[in-house]
């Protein structure tokens, strides 16, 4: 389902649900989320967490006219898979200010070398803030937004049922890790 200004609840009508439904929505975001190691999670986005997005940011910014809501629906939109592909918000968690400096500093790059692995298949690299750049020479961001394009066999492996790794080559945050099967089954559904 696309996006659209029609089929999203006015600044009212969110604002009645907007606390009863937060918990359905948090356990949504919980089911799709994947920690990769400590310090890495990675947030499968869909159309249900882009539509929460949107309808949060119109409450927060009061956003009513037909033209800011077109803008934070075209702002948003490109989040949504588009059956070929999982999106992710991708984020880099150190608590202390000091380490997420440093690391951050050792991370350049990690973005590109997330990958999710379909049984039998090739490894699928990430392919990275296509919005824009969100790292410099001194550091990465500590919010990448990714996409992992399937090949149409990797596509049909995993809606078939095999089993999917995701996983990070960069030299300084080697790490993989199984998606667990209530995961995959969700993510399974943004595959056609």
């Amino acid at each position: 389902m696309t996006i659209t200004k029609d089929n999203l609840l006015t600044l009212e009508a969110y604002a009645k649900i907007r606390k009863s439904s937060q918990p359905e929505m948090i356990a949504h975001r919980k089911l799709r989320t994947v920690h990769l190691g400590e310090h890495i999670s990675v947030q499968f986005e869909d159309e249900a967490t882009i539509r929460r997005q949107i309808q949060e940011m119109l409450h927060i910014e009061k956003i009513f006219d037909e033209d800011g809501i077109l803008g934070e629906i075209e702002a948003y939109a490109p989040l949504v898979p588009d059956g070929s592909n999982w999106k992710a918000t991708m984020l880099i968690e150190y608590p202390d200010v000091h380490e997420r400096k440093r690391e951050l500093a050792r991370l350049i790059g990690v973005e590109d070398r997330m990958f999710v692995e379909v049984e039998g298949h090739a490894r699928i690299y990430a392919i990275a803030d296509e919005d824009l750049e969100r790292e410099n020479d001194e550091k990465t961001s500590a919010v990448h937004f990714v996409r992992f394009e399937f090949p149409p066999a990797a596509r049909e492996a995993v809606r078939a049922g095999a089993a999917v790794k995701l996983g990070c080559d960069h030299t300084n945050y080697p790490a993989h890790v199984a998606i667990p099967a209530e995961t995959l089954a969700s993510l399974a559904g943004d595959l056609r």
